[in-house]
């Protein structure tokens, strides 16, 4: 099945975002600001656009993290570095991993920055905490750093309405990685254990999950199942779609084009590990 455009632009660019995460300088951003441990990082770089926020609002924006989880890193580390200071880190450690995978990053910008620009101004903020309060942060002057930052923009637009999807197919946390897990799109036990919820919790969620017809009772999803998470992605899409409606087809097309050679390296580069809990195909369309 031929993707969606707006699914063909998260392909695109959340390689580019995604260096954040798996980059080996980039997974040091907590230690780099004074952090304690990868995910204190994690949980700080990915809310520090939002401020000073604590564990509530952060387990509602993420959408997919235990509530504890994030407590132990919320509000916690505001206390070794400002959110100010994380998003300065973050976006000159993945400018700098950007420069080293993709060589010829900087020819890039010239092309992307600026419909990327076009697009991110242009959608609509309501709803969607993450991209908000990252759209407020794309005046940057270094040219692959403004790129990283429009990037990050198109995949908290799509990350917020994905959460929303969620919620309006009746999905929680647990069980929407549980269907995720099912459908062989993220690796159950790591997934389970990188958001930070128990065996129990788990278990629990798949009980939800076979009540409501989308696993069986050895914990395979069934057709219904199936459905239910192409639903999803596709409610998902629908959301997005917006997203390049402010550019000519032509120029729009340029854009997804111009892409898809800096994304394939990344992926190409071993990074990534497939499979991974971004749910990231090793192609990208």
């Amino acid at each position: 099945m031929t993707p969606s455009r707006s699914r063909t632009l998260w392909l695109r660019t959340e390689p580019l975002h995604a260096v954040i995460y798996f980059e080996e300088r980039c997974r040091g951003l907590g230690r780099a600001v004074g952090l304690k441990g990868f995910w204190m990082g994690y949980f700080a770089a990915r809310t520090a656009p939002m401020g000073r926020v604590g564990p509530g609002v952060a387990s509602a924006a993420l959408g997919v993290f235990a509530p504890g989880m994030v407590a132990r890193a919320l509000p916690s580390a505001w206390e070794y570095a400002s959110p100010d200071r994380v998003v300065e880190e973050r976006a000159r450690l993945a400018a700098r991993a950007l420069r080293q995978l993709v060589p010829d990053i900087a020819v890039l910008t010239t092309s992307a920055n600026g419909p990327l620009t076009a697009l991110v101004e242009e959608a609509p903020p309501l709803a969607r905490p993450l991209f908000a309060a990252n759209r407020d942060l794309t005046d940057r002057v270094d040219p692959v750093e403004r790129l990283w930052q429009l990037v990050t923009c198109v995949r908290e637009f799509r990350g917020d309405a994905h959460i929303a999807v969620l919620a309006d197919h009746g999905l929680d946390a647990r069980e929407a990685l549980a269907l995720a897990a099912a459908t062989g799109r993220v690796d159950a036990s790591r997934i389970r254990q990188d958001r930070g919820w128990t065996e129990d919790e788990w278990h629990a969620a798949a009980d939800r999950l076979r009540g409501r017809g989308l696993i069986d009772a050895a914990g395979r999803v069934t057709e219904r199942g199936v459905t239910e998470r192409e639903s999803v992605e596709d409610d998902t899409d629908r959301l997005t779609d917006q997203l390049l409606r402010p550019l000519p087809k032509p120029t729009a097309d340029a854009l997804l084009a111009a892409l898809h050679p800096a994304s394939r390296a990344i992926v190409n580069s071993g990074i990534v590990p497939f499979p991974n809990p971004i749910g990231l195909p090793r192609v990208v369309g």
